[in-house]
């Protein structure tokens, strides 16, 4: 039936939405206000959702391991993944945004290597090299002169762009690693609850296996801890965070491309990945979400009017399939 496979396809096309809404957002309301909002919103949109699924609209059955450790996820993938990635979205947009995503791959790799002892084979390090590679063929120019030196390329994007972006995909990686095992410990609580996951959970309003809603319970307690850290930095960082909201809420174009941005992104996009991951094995899951690169170039070009070259085509397409070797 490839109903993994379809989800996380729909993931792809899901992140690709949720990136050019937020592209639009975040240069109209900063990072800051933008990632506020929109955690705001989609703790609103998932707490309706448990109570629809649960019965009770926060994480059931989770204890404080489930909680420390998708907090900590939430800290590492939303609070700075997600600040870095809107920062990315400024400065060089969600096409070359997207593409410095791709980093999370070999991030994840090595993370899981270090905390869950997990093995990595000669060809996940290929595919480190090959993802690497369609990066630096997408952003690197050629050199102004006759010499041929890696030293004497440089960035055709702009480099805070570059660093936010790309600590954007290395903190994504980090936040998934997390999430696993936020997500084996939710799985411990639930078994020591004596709770059958194929039936659905006392009081809930829908009748639905409670391991369709696990996702979404997980996903709260990241954005829970996201909001919280997003509202901390606005405040930390802008002594007139109050008028930056307010001035956030009365732009109606910056608002809607939010609610896009949140309904695909914290919403949808975060909880389908995990329930992906649920039906079909973590690496076909993780090479299809991988596509949102490629997907998004030309969405961005249409919308955004940009000029693509036939090298940032072929960069994607040589970075996603670099995301590929890691799970052949």
């Amino acid at each position: 039936m490839f109903i993994g496979e379809t989800i996380a396809l729909g993931v792809a096309v899901s992140w690709t939405a949720t990136a050019l809404f937020a592209e639009v957002a975040s240069k109209r309301m900063g990072s800051l206000p933008l990632n506020t909002l929109r955690m705001t919103m989609s703790l609103l949109m998932l707490a309706l959702t448990l109570w629809l699924l649960l019965g009770q609209p926060w994480p059931r059955y989770a204890d404080g391991d489930t909680w420390l450790w998708l907090a900590l996820s939430g800290v590492v993938g939303y609070v700075i993944g997600d600040y870095c990635l809107m920062q990315g979205y400024i400065y060089i947009g969600s096409r070359f945004g997207q593409l410095f995503m791709t980093l999370s791959a070999p991030t994840a790799a090595l993370t899981g290597r270090l905390l869950l002892g997990e093995s990595m084979r000669p060809l996940a390090i290929v595919g480190m090299v090959v993802t690497l590679s369609g990066i630096a063929l997408s952003i690197l120019s050629k050199p102004t002169d006759n010499k041929i030196s890696f030293f004497n390329f440089r960035f055709s994007i702009s480099r805070r762009g570059v660093f936010f972006a790309a600590m954007a995909g290395i903190c994504q990686g980090f936040g998934l690693v997390l999430s696993k095992m936020g997500l084996e410990h939710y799985d411990n609580a639930i078994a020591a609850a004596g709770v059958d996951v194929m039936t659905a959970p006392d009081g809930a309003l829908l009748p639905v296996p409670l391991q369709f809603s696990v996702p979404f319970a997980a996903t709260m307690i990241r954005a829970s801890i996201g909001l919280v850290g997003f509202f901390a930095l606005l405040v930390i960082f802008n002594k007139d965070w109050r008028q930056k909201l307010n001035h956030a809420a009365r732009d109606r174009k910056a608002m809607w491309c939010l609610l896009g941005a949140t309904i695909f992104g914290p919403f949808v996009g975060v909880s389908a990945s995990l329930l992906a991951t649920q039906y079909t094995s973590t690496g076909i899951a993780q090479t299809l979400f991988a596509l949102t690169p490629v997907l998004i170039i030309a969405p961005a070009a249409w919308l955004f009017h940009q000029k693509v070259t036939l090298r940032e085509i072929l960069g994607a397409v040589i970075s996603v399939a670099g995301v590929c070797l890691f799970f052949i």
